[in-house]
């Protein structure tokens, strides 16, 4: 008898010093990121090694590519500078002993004093048990996996800012 599949959704938040506009076009998935993960969720997951297709519009399907499989996201919502959401339409990547994602979004909201909070939200199907055992240990890796994304497209939107910056004139009184 198979074991009873649970629902899950995991989010976690992070303040980003940035307008939303900037964090906006800074989302990426995890397969784009650049640099390592560390080194728990090398160990935990399938090594990230990129991804194919866009992502830009509605029904959009970006391949996701990885050491030990791939999957297929597509996307289901976008609300510009708001909301990004995306559905696993086709998942051949081993997770933690029957894990199925489901999909996930990018929730931005600006904040009163300043910069944006990007919400990120996990939903996944788990047969392992027992859920009180199991659940807290996929809550840990998701959320790690989670920070891993926010602190790089915290990096990025925060690199882009200081670019945009005008950059203080030479003083002119030495000349």
């Amino acid at each position: 008898m198979n074991a009873p599949i649970d629902a899950t959704s995991i989010v976690t938040r992070a303040a980003i010093p940035a307008s939303s506009a900037e964090v906006w076009r800074s989302l990426m998935f995890y397969e784009q990121i650049k640099e390592r993960p560390p080194l728990l969720l090398l160990l935990l997951l399938p090594r990230p090694l990129g991804t194919r297709g866009s992502k830009a519009s509605v029904g959009d399907q970006a391949t996701c590519l990885y050491d030990r499989g791939h999957l297929i996201k597509q996307a289901t919502r976008i609300d510009e500078g708001h909301l990004y959401a995306f559905s696993v339409v086709e998942q051949h990547l081993p997770l933690g002993g029957g894990i199925t994602l489901n999909g996930g979004r990018y929730a931005l909201r600006a904040l009163p004093a300043g910069g944006t909070e990007l919400e990120v939200t996990t939903h996944y199907l788990s047969r392992n048990r027992p859920r009180w055992l199991a659940q807290p240990i996929e809550a840990f890796v998701c959320h790690m996996f989670h920070r891993h994304l926010l602190s790089a497209i915290r990096r990025k939107a925060v690199a882009s800012v200081v670019t945009a910056q005008p950059r203080a004139l030479p003083d002119q009184a030495g000349r």
